[in-house]
């Protein structure tokens, strides 16, 4: 129920309610907000220079897009013989590593959500449904149909600052796509802090805040930030344009008589009933002016490589006028700047996941539509880190330790409290030379605090002794068709024979062959090996070298690596996150057989598929997460002598 502040209240702010807004295109830190999707166009004209959601096959320009579109022409492809998989979702997260600087402005995050539509459970049920309610609450039914005005297609959010500093404006931008053009459109952009899911085998949210189902902003005496909440931004289109844009954040109700430092209260408080403690609070900026903008595409707008999937199940290539609406809001200007005003880290985010909803009316409080279930949003890869090999001697040897899945644009540091590092510190890769903990940190930038840390531990190997002492100038060479090992011992009267070990991951060795000593009167033998590459299927390869004495004693070289650069199987998973089908694109370099295990997220293997492949392109369909509860899974794809692990985000 909506509830006006007290007229004391409003007057002891003493901050005028501000409806700033702009309603024809602009371009807002380089991203066009003209509701036409095209990167290098603005207002529908070719013009070189400025971001957008896609790219326009044949245009030129320094304008970048900012959605992976990988697979695309293999979904449309698609579309044309399969219906059913017309009405499937899939989701495209950014093309960018997280907090790239791209045209000299940083980019956060950014993601595509094709929703289900028609009749499907991803909708709330008819009846009372609306925003200020504790989501447990909200109900939804098995499946539903609802009025094609309310039907949401796609949905688009992207966060960048308008430059390459922290200290520049935090932009926030959001498109949508509804089935029908006529009359007025209601919808909510609502963003939680907790790991808020949906579960749609259950038919019901959760991951829900502490606060009456949310989490609620904290504040001290004077006004500042001590705790972030969940934000709304609430928009309001009339079949002309865009009339409003509201921002809310979640609140006990008693924070209303506190004075933000950041931002002011504009007068509106919403919860679940009239005499309700939590709720949502209107904010607008400290100072005047305009914070967002938004407008409805043209007619023949084009939608994008991925197309548009209507509510009757028909693809389309353009949108009708009015069926795409785009919105961007200066979060900075509001006061929700995470940098400014939550702490100063510039790589502190003021969310998490993302809830996207239609309502009945212009209400606050109006009855809920249709949904997209909540997504992840500024969730870099986390560190994780391997060594290539598990077990290391005493003294003598090394080990070298890397981040699996680093990003470019972060930095890792690495520290130990038992062991010994002898390269750097810094990095994705560093060579250990004793047992022991090893720990990177990431930052996402070199400025911001620490974003996860990983941990891998070096066992000492007791059968081993100090392989420096008798084997020495171990290396190698690569060719196109083999790798040439050669390495030198000394006290050679010593060695009775040599095994030659090979690992395609660095953990995993194979023993290639065995090599006998030479007879020789010198103290210093020099030995060689050629193992042929030419069928490897694998990115990398390590090698390592074991000497057993005459007295039958083992020593253990290090690990050498080499890079292969032959690979070109791909594996593409989409959608991800997945509700329940995943697809897997496989680009394969032979015929042959590929086997899929997938891990829960407490890493129980859930079920194992076996597929054949052919050389070229491949999709392949599993079914195994329909049902499963939400979080993040483990696919382990084997193919031929390559493994791929990739990470699925499962929401509900």
């Amino acid at each position: 129920m909506k509830r006006l502040l007290p007229i004391f209240t409003l007057l002891f702010f003493c901050s005028p309610m501000v409806k700033a807004q702009i309603t024809s295109p602009v371009i807002r830190g380089n991203f066009g907000v003209d509701a036409d999707l095209r990167s290098n166009y603005y207002n529908g004209l070719l013009q070189a220079g400025n971001d957008d959601w896609y790219h326009f096959p044949g245009t030129a320009g320094i304008g970048q897009f900012v959605i992976d579109t990988t697979g695309a022409a293999g979904i449309v492809a698609r579309y044309s013989t399969d219906v059913a998989f017309r009405r499937t979702t899939f989701a495209r997260t950014m093309r960018y590593p997280a907090y790239s600087v791209v045209n000299n402005r940083t980019l956060l995050d950014a993601i595509l959500v094709r929703d289900f539509h028609g009749d499907d459970s991803t909708v709330f049920a008819s009846g009372s449904n609306k925003n200020g309610d504790n989501p447990i609450d909200w109900s939804t039914p098995v499946s539903q149909g609802i009025p094609d005005k309310n039907d949401i297609l796609d949905m688009f959010v992207h966060v960048r600052r308008a430059g390459p500093n922290g200290t520049d404006s935090l932009w926030l931008f959001g498109g949508l796509s509804l089935d029908n053009t006529t009359g007025n459109r209601y919808f909510d952009f609502e963003m939680y802090q907790t790991d808020f899911y949906y579960d749609r085998a259950n038919l019901e949210f959760g991951g829900y805040g502490p606060d009456a189902g949310h989490t609620s902003w904290e504040f001290d005496a004077s006004g500042n930030i001590t705790r972030a909440g969940d934000i709304i931004l609430s928009a309001e289109y009339q079949s002309s344009s865009l009339s409003f844009i509201e921002a809310r954040i979640w609140i006990h109700k008693s924070k209303l008589s506190i004075s933000p430092a950041a931002f002011s209260w504009s007068g509106n408080f919403d919860g679940a009933s009239a005499g309700a403690m939590y709720g949502y609070a209107s904010i607008q900026p400290k100072t005047a002016g305009t914070y967002y903008t938004g407008l409805q595409c043209a007619n023949n707008t084009w939608g994008g490589p991925f197309g548009i999937v209507l509510q009757n199940d028909v693809v389309a290539t353009n949108y009708d006028a009015k069926q795409f609406v785009e919105l961007s809001v200066n979060l900075t200007k509001l006061g929700l700047d995470p940098l400014t005003r939550l702490g100063g880290d510039p790589c502190g985010m003021p969310f998490r996941k993302v809830l996207v909803k239609t309502r009945a009316s212009a209400s606050f409080t109006a009855e809920l539509k249709d949904f997209v279930a909540p997504f992840a949003f500024f969730d870099p890869p986390r560190a994780a880190i391997v060594s290539e090999t598990p077990y290391l001697c005493a003294q003598g040897s090394v080990a070298q330790i890397h981040v699996t899945n680093p990003l470019i644009t972060s930095s890792y540091t690495w520290t130990t409290p038992n062991g010994n590092i002898v390269s750097g510190a810094n990095g994705t890769t560093i060579v250990v030379d004793t047992p022991g903990t090893y720990i990177v940190t990431q930052h996402l930038l070199a400025s911001c605090g620490a974003y996860a840390t990983d941990t891998v531990q070096i066992l000492p190997f007791a059968p081993c002794e100090v392989l420096n002492v008798s084997l020495f100038d171990f290396q190698g060479v690569s060719t196109d068709f083999a790798i040439a090992l050669n390495w030198k011992v000394t006290d050679n009267q010593l060695v009775s024979y040599f095994i030659i070990e090979r690992s395609w991951d660095g953990t995993h060795f194979e023993s290639l062959g065995e090599i006998r000593k030479t007879p020789s009167s010198k103290p210093i033998g020099s030995y060689n090996y050629k193992n042929d590459i030419r069928n490897a299927q694998a990115p990398s390869a390590y090698y390592r070298v074991r000497l057993v004495s005459t007295s039958g004693t083992v020593k253990v070289s290090n690990t050498i690596r080499f890079t292969l650069g032959k690979l070109s199987n791909q594996i593409v998973l989409f959608p991800n996150p997945a509700k329940d089908i995943v697809q897997v694109q496989v680009s394969a370099t032979f015929n042959g057989k590929m086997k899929t295990e997938i891990f829960d997220p407490a890493g129980r293997l859930i079920s194992v598929n076996l597929s054949d492949v052919s050389t070229g392109m491949n999709v392949i369909s599993l079914q195994s997460l329909i049902g499963t509860p939400p979080g993040i899974y483990m696919a382990v794809i084997r193919l031929g002598s390559e493994t791929f692990r990739q990470k699925i985000v499962v929401v509900k």
